[in-house]
């Protein structure tokens, strides 16, 4: 399967801290903690429900995750951002200057990992990539719904 739309509806606003929120890491599998931990505390003050939080909170890390271990960058960009009332945005920034299209792949039974990609077109309303403008690289973004 391949992302649900096309084209990116429009990146995160940097210029809205209130309603954004933007975290550089070292490209490295501890800051994977790092970045969870710090969306889930703007998450929380949000006052999203705890469902959304965690559904978010999976996608960030599964897009991270694959940011981390699949590109050559050494800095990875994270962001979360209420784009209306109803609509959450995470995008996870890299340097891979590549081809910028992702697709799931089936994974056997017995892998350990690879699933990533399938979680995320399970729980993101949109996903998608686009050339990042931040990194020169790619961003990989993902939609939620803030109500169940």
């Amino acid at each position: 399967m391949s992302p649900r739309t096309t084209r990116s509806p429009q990146l995160l606003d940097a210029a809205s801290p209130g309603r954004s929120h933007w975290l550089e890491l070292p490209a490295r599998r501890s800051s994977i903690r790092v970045a969870r931990h710090s969306m889930n505390v703007k998450l929380t003050a949000w006052r999203l429900p705890d469902g959304v939080c965690a559904d978010a909170i999976l996608l960030l890390s599964e897009l991270a995750t694959n940011a981390v271990r699949h590109t050559p960058s050494t800095r990875i960009l994270c962001g979360i951002g209420l784009v209306s009332d109803r609509r959450l945005r995470l995008e996870v920034h890299d340097h891979d200057y590549g081809d910028a299209k992702l697709r799931p792949r089936g994974p056997g039974p017995d892998d350990e990992s690879g699933r990533g990609l399938f979680l995320v077109e399970e729980l993101a309303e949109a996903w998608g990539t686009d050339h990042s403008t931040l990194t020169g690289g790619k961003a990989v973004w993902a939609t939620l719904a803030t109500s169940h």
